[in-house]
């Protein structure tokens, strides 16, 4: 995994003391905020890493894991793009890239004839548990932070996606 050369201070910190310095509003938010975007930053690579073997893109692999966990390991792309928060192009443009792969394939809804259900393959069972050895041997890309801090970060972070209108709180 590469990324850009590390740097000598905290630029968030920095931009911090920087944004207070101007008396500018809401320093804390802006932390936090770019905070956020970094980390994911940094989660999104170390996951891509450990699925770059599998020819998975975090995408990809989150809708296997959806199609794994589903009764009949087969969804509507509606309720997929729904469960993902994902556009219907989106989802479109994973399945095509699922089945490409032999992990998934299209087959009609057996009583709603506008549906298309995406079923997820033997191949992409056995690829969606590779995988999934792989990302958790990496924790997730979450590196060494503990349990208590990992379920601080979803608890603070359910706040905000509530406050958003993912769900209901």
């Amino acid at each position: 995994m590469t990324g850009p050369r590390p740097l000598e201070f905290d630029a968030i910190a920095e931009a911090r003391r920087q944004w207070e310095a101007r008396d500018w509003p809401a320093p804390a938010a802006m932390a936090a905020a770019t905070s956020i975007m970094r980390a994911q930053q940094i989660v999104q690579a170390r996951v891509e890493d450990a699925l770059r073997s599998f020819d998975l893109s975090f995408a990809r692999y989150e809708a296997l894991v959806l199609l794994y966990f589903s009764r009949s390991g087969a969804l509507p792309l509606g309720k997929m793009g729904d469960r993902l928060m994902l556009h219907p192009t989106s989802v479109t443009n994973i399945v095509d890239r699922l089945e490409a792969s032999g992990y998934a394939e299209r087959a009609p809804h057996p009583t709603d004839r506008r549906t298309t259900l995406a079923t997820i393959t033997a191949e992409g069972r056995r690829i969606t548990e590779k995988a999934t050895e792989s990302v958790s041997a990496a924790n997730i890309g979450m590196g060494d932070l503990t349990a208590d801090e990992l379920d601080t970060i979803t608890s603070a972070l359910r706040r905000l996606r509530v406050d958003f209108g993912d769900f209901p709180g």
